[in-house]
């Protein structure tokens, strides 16, 4: 899941979560059932079939263990991603589909190298940290300054502060509120807090479309300016308890300096340290790689079971197959890739065929801001309209709740009517909700309904983007119930007796890296 959406904010109420419609099997003979979209009606035939291979004969557990323990991390741009790439095609081609490999260009290659970082004052301390990625390191040499948190939220504010920077590792703003789950229970004030964090964050934005746009160049240009005032790097709160790190970064938004996440027990250190009037002093040195002189290409993994009587309509079921490379891309997003690779072996070996066919994309890139995926969508563009819709699934290693509607209330009823066979798994209900940051987006403005399943959050706020990603975090029974949820969505979005109506067409917005000011960086600007 792309870090821009976390935590994830679901926008909106469940609007029902009325009783089963039909049990998980045995259907009474009722097969076609109605939905409120005109023309549209879904059948249940084979749903029984699914249900049985995906909740009794499930190879996820499997699969996940050898994506995550054997390939392990998958940083797009890295040999273990192009490992995966090979791996999932060859498991879709022993499970009967047709796969291949589709090709896209990537902004450039990274890779994280030795690193250690350490105060030395006002006592000796390990501090917990790693680099941010697409960010340089130092160049193995060990640098040593002072911490000091600053505002450079404008550029009159990082003028005014701009002596305190030089030979400085720079806080930017004070400490995350991370809640200390072993003490007293979080009270209505401390909730308030919270939510004032949460808001904090947009507050400042001006309203105004001109001075938007002067924010969000110098918000591009922030890094070089700590740069050209001396800097040695950024320190950024990991946001999380138990020295648990977060981790992002995009060769669209390369850094010019060193950027390091820290344990949030150390940043909070900081902070009070200063705020005693001592000042910490920390020493580091940081090993990355980092090539940006020409795009590497990258891989989306795809497979398909053709339809039987509408082949060239497509349902497409998918999650990202990249990973961050701290821990090892269990819950974001090996359970979703390894859910789409199950849901398609199990509607292969049930035997049902589908009438529309049913396409099973593993992306790369979304961890980078969903570029495999938008690469995808543009090279597709042209079937956009027989696309009839695409599912995701990217919410960690819970259960599926249900669906989100992103957007699209009048598919209430189309949504209660394929999820109603699922009321034994506790999968049929429905939300109003927007859900944002992962790749059913990237399809959204061609006028393609896009969907990213609700899931049971199941510890995924320790497990995003941390060190603590790790097979270990993945549950039996959720995952085999989520693949067995996605199975079944996608047989009867393949077996409508219609297509869905397209939402709204929007422009669509292309993958750019962040401009720079020429001043900072010369006349052709960079990422």
């Amino acid at each position: 899941m792309h870090a821009n959406r976390i935590p994830s904010f679901i926008i909106a109420t469940a609007l029902l979560a009325a009783p089963a419609l039909v049990a998980a099997q045995g259907f009474g003979g009722q097969r076609s059932r109605g939905t409120g979209v005109p023309g549209v009606s879904v059948d249940t035939a084979g749903v029984g079939a699914l249900i049985d291979q995906g909740m009794n004969h499930s190879q996820v557990m499997k699969n996940l263990e050898y994506l995550t323990d054997v390939i392990g991390p998958r940083l797009t741009g890295s040999p273990a991603a192009r490992a995966a790439n090979d791996w999932t095609m060859k498991q879709f081609q022993s499970y009967g589909l047709d796969s291949h490999l589709e090709t896209w260009n990537f902004g450039g290659s990274w890779s994280r190298g030795p690193m250690w970082m350490r105060m030395t004052a006002p006592r000796a301390h390990d501090v917990v940290a790693a680099s941010w990625a697409w960010a340089p390191g130092t160049d193995g040499k060990a640098v040593s300054g002072p911490v000091v948190r600053i505002d450079a939220s404008t550029p009159e504010s990082l003028a005014a502060n701009r002596a305190k920077i030089k030979g400085a590792w720079v806080m930017l703003r004070g400490p995350s509120f991370v809640w200390n789950n072993d003490g007293p229970p979080m009270t209505a004030a401390d909730s308030e807090r919270q939510r004032g964090g949460f808001r904090g964050a947009a507050a400042g934005a001006p309203r105004d479309s001109a001075a938007r746009a002067r924010q969000q160049q110098f918000n591009n240009d922030q890094p070089y300016l700590l740069k050209s005032a001396g800097a040695l790097g950024i320190l950024i709160d990991g946001g999380k308890e138990q020295d648990l790190l977060t981790m992002s970064g995009s060769p669209n938004r390369v850094m010019p300096l060193p950027e390091v996440v820290v344990a949030h027990e150390d940043y909070a250190m900081f902070d009070r340290l200063m705020g005693l009037g001592l000042t910490p002093v920390l020493e580091a040195s940081i090993q990355n790689t980092l090539s940006m002189k020409d795009s590497v290409p990258q891989w989306n993994t795809v497979a398909e079971i053709r339809g039987t009587e509408h082949p060239g309509e497509v349902v497409i079921v998918g999650g990202h197959l990249d990973s961050w490379d701290l821990g090892t891309g269990a819950t974001d997003n090996g359970t979703g890739s390894m859910a789409t690779l199950e849901a398609a072996r199990i509607i292969a070996q049930s035997g049902v065929k589908p009438k529309r066919t049913i396409r099973f994309v593993l992306f790369t890139g979304e961890e980078e801001g969903l570029i495999g995926s938008h690469k995808y969508a543009e090279a597709h563009a042209a079937e956009a309209d027989s696309i009839q819709a695409v599912i995701v699934l990217d919410n960690g290693a819970g259960a599926v709740t249900g669906q989100a509607l992103q957007g699209r209330p009048e598919l209430f009823g189309l949504w209660r009517a394929i999820l109603a066979p699922l009321h034994q798994l506790d999968a049929d209900t429905v939300t109003d909700a927007l859900k944002g940051g992962t790749d059913h987006l990237s399809f959204i403005p061609y006028g393609v309904p896009g969907f990213n399943f609700n899931q049971v959050r199941l510890g995924y706020n320790h497990t995003h983007h941390s060190q603590s990603d790790t097979w270990d975090k993945a549950v039996a029974w959720d995952l085999e119930q989520a693949s067995t949820v996605m199975a079944v969505s996608a047989l009867e979005l393949a077996n409508l007796s219609g297509m869905i109506p397209r939402g709204p067409k929007e422009a669509v917005q292309p993958v750019a890296a962040v401009v720079v000011s020429d001043s900072l960086v010369g006349k052709k600007g960079r990422r």
